[in-house]
């Protein structure tokens, strides 16, 4: 199968909206963390720490999820020059290393909403709890 300097140029705005939607994860688990210190300062006796490990493992992650988009877009640039150099095997090949990379990418992510939804499942039950 041939492909055109044109096919890895179609990932391109895909990318760019998935690491744009990851950034905004990362903001928002950023002010979570935020929100979770200044209580931990105002109420000392709270346990947060299943909280905090939750944080943690959400943040590296996202930080993942950003890794590997990040080095999709670059193999799908570099598959673009080697295609318009000429070297269409090496252009073909690296194309679906950043298939893959993005897939990766993907799952990693799919991984982080899963424990997101976990923590606010956890949060609902408290507030459930409390207005009971």
């Amino acid at each position: 199968m041939e492909i055109e300097i044109s096919t890895p140029a179609l990932l391109f705005p895909a990318i760019s909206l998935l690491l744009l939607a990851y950034t905004n994860r990362f903001l928002t688990t950023g002010q979570l963390i935020r929100s979770i210190s200044r209580q931990a300062k105002e109420q000392k006796n709270q346990d947060l720490s299943g909280q905090i490990e939750n944080l943690k493992r959400r943040l590296e992650l996202t930080k993942w999820m950003q890794f590997f988009g990040v080095v999709s877009m670059l193999m799908c640039t570099v598959s673009m020059f080697a295609l318009f150099l000429g070297y269409y095997p090496f252009g073909k090949n690296i194309f679906g290393l950043s298939l893959l990379t993005m897939c990766l990418s993907l799952v990693i992510s799919l991984w982080e909403v899963y424990i997101s939804s976990n923590a606010l499942n956890l949060e609902l039950e408290d507030l459930y709890n409390q207005i009971k």
